[in-house]
Formats: structure tokens, sequence, C-alpha cells
């Protein structure tokens, strides 16, 4: 029989437009999810994590990966409180593992967390993606946000480009690109203002990646023993996109960059969300090599592909289309998923999910999904495409 990868699907919770249930009937059964109401920084009540993982379980599921535990910026600054925080990151890994739910995902990205510029990109097909255009957030960085220097991070033709695409903006039109860019946090709208944006800035001003870098060592060297004890392996997520934005360092984008993050703590724990969609923007990453390289510290998978452009916009294509081989990768992680049942350590399977999604079909008919790229009809296509490449290439191995 074939030793596959186990299929899952991210859930934001009860407030959710898509249901577990939906997920289910998707043919999903590990829940990717996050107590997204707790503040960050904060420690998770284990109240409140027993609960999230009943709510699931009773839906005939099962909560596999936590998506995520934010990383407060105090961390990744090393400033303010970072110590309590680090303490309250260290007691929410305990009552995680208490739980039994073994993989967190986190990040170290600065500031922002993801970013796009274009939340309803019309393809020719008819269906939405998502869309970064360079142009378009040179527009905010230049004129609406205003940041000193930002005009030394864009070609004299993309800050031409960029005033011309601002000038022609009604204000209305300007005034919600401003709050989607601001807002563009998975499950949670933090609210903020430019002057709260301003001074998170601020504080990387005497940051660079290789200060971040040693930032992230010391996060690692104080809550990777925590997260051994508590039996959790913790999966850090690349950066996306995987270049600076907004002057800011971006430290977890090339096989180098992961290089550095798995030595900094010689442990298990120490892992790898794989992220074929962030990774993808470059076209210099090997992501078929990447796995034969870091496999067993892949701990959690994303399975996504971007359609990149000359210009360095790229959006999100079908998954088995664009510029990423997901057959090369789907086929390099069966072959790690091989080697990990031959340990019959079984917390070890894989499991991955479709990461965004086009909206299609009946999506434009339902309430807006809780984050934007996570539609029910877009992502149930792309588990099917994917659970068929699977099978495809495990039967094509046995013949």
């Amino acid at each position: 029989m074939a030793i596959l990868m186990e299929e899952g699907m991210r859930w934001f919770g009860p407030a959710d437009t898509v249901t577990l249930a939906e997920l289910r009937q998707a043919g999903a059964t590990g829940i990717f999810s996050a107590l997204h109401e707790i503040p960050y920084g904060e420690p998770w009540p284990m109240d409140a994590i027993v609960a999230r993982r009943d709510a699931i379980a009773a839906a005939g599921l099962t909560w596999r990966v936590v998506e995520s535990v934010p990383v407060h910026e105090s961390i990744k600054t090393r400033t303010g409180d970072y110590a309590r925080h680090i303490e309250n990151y260290r007691l929410t890994l305990e009552r995680l593992g208490a739980a039994g739910i073994r993989i967190v995902v986190y990040n170290f990205m600065p500031v922002m967390d993801w970013v796009r510029t274009d939340l309803h990109h019309r393809l020719p097909d008819g269906a939405e993606a998502l869309r970064y255009d360079p142009v378009k957030f040179a527009a905010f960085d230049l004129f609406a946000l205003q940041r000193p220097g930002a005009e030394r991070d864009f070609t004299p033709a993309q800050c031409a480009a960029a005033r011309t695409f601002w000038d022609a903006q009604s204000t209305v039109a300007r005034d919600a690109f401003i709050r989607q860019t601001l807002d563009l946090f998975p499950g949670v709208r933090l609210g903020l203002t430019f002057d709260d944006f301003r001074a998170m800035l601020a504080r990387y001003r005497e940051i660079d990646a290789a200060t971040l870098k040693q930032n992230l060592q010391l996060f690692l060297r104080a809550v990777v023993p925590a997260a051994e004890a508590a039996g959790v392996r913790l999966a850090i997520h690349p950066d996306d996109p995987p270049f600076s934005v907004l002057g800011l360092p971006r430290i977890v984008s090339t096989a180098a960059d992961l290089r550095d993050v798995v030595a900094m703590a010689d442990s298990p724990a120490n892992g790898i969300c794989f992220c074929t969609g962030s990774l993808g923007v470059r076209a210099d990453n090997d992501l078929a090599g990447i796995v034969r390289e870091f496999g067993t510290r892949i701990h959690a998978v994303h399975l996504r592909s971007v359609q990149r452009d000359d210009d360095g916009s790229f959006f999100e294509a079908a998954h088995l289309e664009g510029s990423v081989d997901l057959p090369a990768v789907v086929h390099a992680l069966l072959a790690e998923q091989r080697s990990r049942a031959r340990t019959k350590d079984r917390a070890a399977r894989l499991i991955f999910r479709p990461d965004h999604g086009h909206v299609i079909l009946d999506d434009f008919k339902r309430p807006a999904p809780a984050c934007p790229g996570y539609p029910l009809i877009g992502r149930l296509r792309a588990l099917a495409e994917l659970r068929g490449l699977q099978l495809g290439l495990a039967a094509a191995r046995s013949d």
C-alpha cells in the first residue's frame, strides 16, 4: 500500500465562514488552526486549547498543526519585555504538548506577515487569485506610507509607474488599498494605524539581517528546550515574499537561510514549514532539492504554485500550473515520507495542506472567507488535484 502524506486544511476557528463539516467533506483529516483571538505575545489558556482541540475532534477531524503561534515583535527586535514574551511562548508550547498537539508553525518576518497588493486579481478563466505587484506596493511605500529612502528600493521606472497608479486612484480607493495593506494578517485584524505601523518600522532602524538572525537564534535557544520537553516540533515559515519589503530584512528566504536556521538549534524540534509558494517566488530556489536536503526537518507542508512575471510581480497560479514544478516537489516529499515510514514513527508523518486557492464557482456566492486566499471551493479543487498527484506518482512508482 502506498505511503502518502496526510491531507490537511486550514481552519480559522468558529468565526470561519468555511465549516469543519465542509472541510471533512473535502477529504481532509488533519486541521491547521490557531487561537487567533489571543493577543500576540500572551500565553494561550489551556482551557481554550482543549476547547479548540475538542471542537475539531467532534467534527471527525484532528488538530494536527498549530498555525500559528505568533512571535511578538519585541522578541524579533529583542527590546522591551521580550523576556516575558519568550516565557509566555514556552508556556504555550508546554500546554499545546500537554493537549497532544505536536506541530507548531511560526514565522520571523518583521512587522508584516505576508504581502499582496491585489486580493481579487481576475484570471482569464474568470477565477480570482492573489497577486503581488511591485509597482502598486511602491505606491503604498512612496506615497501613502512616505517611508524615508523608499525610492532607493525601486527602479526609476517602478517609481514613475507607481506615481501614475497612485494619481489615478480616488480617495476611497486609496483608503481601501491602505487599509488592506495594513490589515493583511492571517486570521486577525490588528487595526493598525499609520502611526502604529511607522513605530513598528522604527524599531528596525538598527536591525540588519545579521542582527535579526542573531535574535532568531536567541529565541530558538530559549524555546527549543521547551518544545523538546513538550514533544512539540517547531516549523518556521519562509518569508512571503522572500525578499526585502519596506527596507526590512528577510532571513528565511533561501536554502542558505534554512541551513542557518536548522544550525541555530541542533534538535529535531527545530524544523521547517516547507511552503512551495513562498520559496517558489525566487527562481533560484531549487524546491525539490530543498526537500532532499532538509527532509527530516520538514514538519509541515504548504503546497501551492505561483506564476512569476519578468517585472517582479507574481500571482497565485492553479496548483498544478505556474512556475513551481509541484510534481517534482511532491515526488521528493513522497520519498521523504517513505523514509519516515521505515522508522515506524507515526508522529513524523508528513502533513500538507493546499495553500491559498482561487475564488471559483460558488465561492463568489458565499460569504467572504476568514482570510484572503482561503475560499472553500478553490481549495477543494486544489486538494483534489494534489490527492490525484500523490496517487499518480505512487502508482507510477509501483508499476
